[in-house]
């Protein structure tokens, strides 16, 4: 009897292990290019255009959001890295927050991952130009056009 309830265990573990590497497989990623240009005092707005590259076709991208905070001057900035854990081109679409802090003048370079509701995770490197100070919460909403 302890053998049988020992054998059922590790099956159940296994199938609870195999689901799960299943969902993980069937994710995937692409590659994304967007750039944003911000602009604000205290309250701040953000708008942008970029291309999310999955399977090989390109998807027009629309960018939006606002700031809260410490915000004062603009800036501009083109992001390029990978979306992850994505199975479909519309898991892209939706709210990624982030909190930050930082001060741009004239060039700068910088790096962030964000996540949203369906669980893309973006992880950008950047490239700032423009004046701006901030101590801020953002929040970017991505949607396919």
């Amino acid at each position: 009897m302890r053998w049988s309830v020992s054998i059922r265990a590790t099956l159940i573990a296994l199938t609870v292990t195999g689901t799960g590497l299943a969902t993980g497989a069937h994710a995937d990623s692409g590659s994304i290019r967007f750039n944003v240009i911000k602009a604000g005092f205290v309250i701040g707005g953000s708008a942008g255009r970029g291309t999310l590259v999955f399977h090989g076709r390109r998807y027009p991208l629309s960018i939006g959001g606002v700031s809260y905070g410490f915000t004062f001057g603009g800036s501009a900035t083109d992001f390029v890295g990978t979306v992850s854990n994505i199975r479909r081109p519309s898991d892209v679409n939706g709210v990624y927050g982030a909190a930050g802090a930082g001060v741009a003048v004239g060039r700068g370079a910088g790096g962030i991952v964000l996540t949203n509701q369906n669980g893309a995770v973006l992880t950008l490197s950047g490239r700032q130009a423009g004046l701006i100070v901030a101590a801020d919460l953002n929040g970017l909403v991505i949607s396919l056009r």
